[in-house]
């Protein structure tokens, strides 16, 4: 069966910013929820302590790597939560991700939110994503 989006945009100011304000999709057989993702190295120690860009990149190839497990790509993501301990910082660094987003042709819906803390001390950014395929 195949996967049919639909971009809902009733205002189109987030397209700027790499998100859909909603997206209907249909035609899905698979769901994947991906739990939060940090920078992580692969033997579970925390990398790139207070380095915010480094810390997004390697979030988002943690990310990659379970929709790579599951037989997806971000090019399936369809809802992404950002999670950051410092909102002001992560807007520097956020074009990385949308440029990344914007290289899989992908505009999930997206929130942000701004937290005193994460799971683990010294990380900056967590994402939460749901995938389809």
């Amino acid at each position: 069966m195949t996967i049919e989006r639909t971009a809902v945009n009733p205002v189109t100011w987030s397209l700027e910013l790499g998100f859909n304000q909603g997206e209907v999709v249909s035609g899905q057989t698979r769901t994947l929820y991906c739990s939060g993702q940090t920078a992580m190295g692969g033997d579970g120690t925390p990398r790139h302590d207070g380095d915010m860009a480094a810390q997004l990149a390697l979030s988002l190839d943690n990310v990659a790597a379970v929709l790579d497990a599951a037989g997806m790509s971000l090019a399936n993501l369809v809802r992404l939560n950002v999670y950051t301990t410092d909102v002001d910082l992560l807007f520097q660094h956020y074009g990385a991700l949308a440029s990344r987003l914007g290289a899989a042709r992908v505009a999930p819906t997206t929130t942000m939110l701004g937290v005193t803390r994460l799971a683990v001390p010294g990380q900056l950014v967590e994402l939460e994503a749901t995938a389809v395929a």
